[in-house]
């Protein structure tokens, strides 16, 4: 029977041993896992805004995008969670019609004992020395001093007659989110004192998502950080997502964000969104901004999907991350309810670390506007996503130039053909591997699901074209154990 070579011409009579290496059972290579951080530069970075550039230390995040800037605070998180990461990042700058948001800390009184204030701005501890007999003018003052001293906060401050004005230190609405308070930890106040704050507010504006889109190109990005919630960026993003899902793209990735506020408000921001690749943490009136729950949260589930997209994340801490004080705690029915609405839910320890309890999508209903849980939880479409790859790889791989023939033709041992019942054995090969990784389940069920044949059935098209309709059954999570005890007397 004569074999099929790739180099070895057929027309050869030169004497010689001629042996050709073809590499097309080898491949077993997984996918390079990327995680994409979007976020806004200050004018001190040297990347320009709209460049990929692969970060790999908390370092060069100040320097490519300015010390205490959005991306670069982003990225230190990230790399406190997690430094194994492949990491890129793309800057943004802020939009030129854009508002910074502003807030202000008034102090009354006059301090009667020498102490500190411990003032928390966006998580980050600023401690402020005060002085017994210290006037409210004299407190201000230094507070300003402390902020000013730290460049890595994402505001600027000024005092005057026992009030200081922050300032955002860039323009946006993610500005409203930067959290300022005191005592977190129980610390008091120097006796004497009070102190007012008002919250951050009045930022308008992101920057606009196109650009980043624009030179994401078809570089595939596992998973991307999306520092913003508004409407317009959120819909360019999901519209960017579902592109790379399809078909003729499989670059599938979820993008990760998060959401600052109280429940009702979180309700309504999941309630107006409906997509499988877009996941949203619910942060509560948490001390740090939502973009750093947003990073630190997907560079903990990134590195748990790309060893095993079928795992649940459940109980998976989330280093770096404060929890909202004990107080303003959602209880389980509202978390439960928040998991209705499209929002991924944490719990907090006993020691106060904050990990995750489900990560869901905000995926919620079908086209019909009928309630829809098969994209419920992140698991789904990244299982999906491997399933497919492996699919890709084994065919382009093991098959790259073959002829196509009738399960009934007669074909030689050795020759590059492929035929339906060839594909559908190896699905089914493929189907045991991956049941054996505990992504799937029901390999009879599975076999009878499989429909392989040649142009013009299941998907139409020439003799040219194999077409497969295949069923796989993904494992599920363990995620509740209900258990009814009848005890007897």
């Amino acid at each position: 029977m004569p074999i099929s070579f790739n180099a070895i011409p057929a027309a050869l009579r030169v004497p010689g041993v001629y042996v050709e290496f073809d590499n097309s059972l080898a491949n077993n290579a997984a996918p390079n896992f990327k995680i994409l951080v979007v976020g806004q530069r200050l004018a001190a970075g040297t990347v320009a805004e709209g460049v990929p550039t692969r970060v790999t230390s908390p370092a060069q995040a100040e320097e490519y995008f300015g010390r205490g800037s959005m991306l670069a605070e982003q990225l230190i998180a990230l790399f406190a969670a997690n430094q194994w990461m492949n990491i890129t990042a793309i800057a943004l700058d802020e939009a030129a019609a854009g508002v910074v948001a502003t807030g202000t800390i008034t102090i009354a009184g006059t301090a009667t004992s020498t102490g500190t204030l411990a003032l928390y701005v966006a998580g980050k501890q600023v401690n402020v020395a005060v002085t017994a007999t210290d006037d409210a003018t004299a407190i201000a003052a230094a507070i300003a001093a402390a902020i000013t001293a730290d460049t890595t906060l994402p505001v600027t401050a000024a005092a005057a007659l026992g009030v200081v004005t922050l300032t955002a230190r860039w323009k946006g609405e993610t500005g409203n989110d930067i959290d300022v308070r005191t005592g977190y930890y129980g610390e008091q106040l120097p006796k004497g004192i009070t102190c007012t704050i008002v919250d951050m507010a009045s930022g308008t504006t992101n920057p606009d998502l196109d650009t980043a889109i624009a030179v994401m190109g078809d570089e595939w990005y596992n998973w991307i950080v999306c520092p913003f919630t508004d409407t317009a960026n959120l819909v360019k993003l999901e519209t960017e997502l579902d592109s790379r899902w399809g078909p003729t793209r499989q670059i599938g990735a979820r993008a990760f964000t998060a959401f600052r506020g109280n429940h009702a408000d979180t309700v309504t921001h999941g309630d107006a969104r409906n997509n499988p690749h877009v996941t949203c943490m619910g942060t509560n009136i948490a001390p740090q901004p939502p973009y750093i729950w947003a990073a630190v949260n997907a560079v903990i589930a990134a590195a748990s999907l790309s060893i095993d997209p079928a795992r649940p994340l459940q109980t998976l801490k989330l280093p770096y991350i404060m929890a909202p004080a004990i107080e303003t705690r959602w209880t389980d029915a509202e978390r439960n309810l928040l998991l209705f609405d499209g929002i991924a839910s944490y719990k907090v320890g006993s020691d106060g670390s904050v990990m995750i309890e489900r990560q869901i999508t905000m995926y919620q209903v079908n086209a019909a506007d009928i309630a829809d849980d098969s994209y419920l939880d992140i698991t789904v479409p990244e299982t999906l996503e491997q399933i497919r790859f492996e699919q890709r790889q084994l065919f382009s791989s093991k098959y790259p130039r073959h002829k196509l023939a009738e399960d009934d033709a007669r074909i030689g041992a050795g020759q590059s053909v492929m035929q339906p019942k060839l594909g559908k054995a190896e699905l089914l090969a493929l189907y045991r591997s991956q049941e054996n990784k505990g992504w799937v389940q029901d390999y009879d069920g599975y076999k009878q699901s499989i429909v392989c044949e040649i142009g013009d059935g299941i998907g139409g098209g020439d003799r040219n074209r194999l077409n497969i309709q295949d069923s796989p059954k993904l494992v599920g999570q363990y995620r509740v154990h209900a258990q009814q005890v009848q005890f007897r007397k």
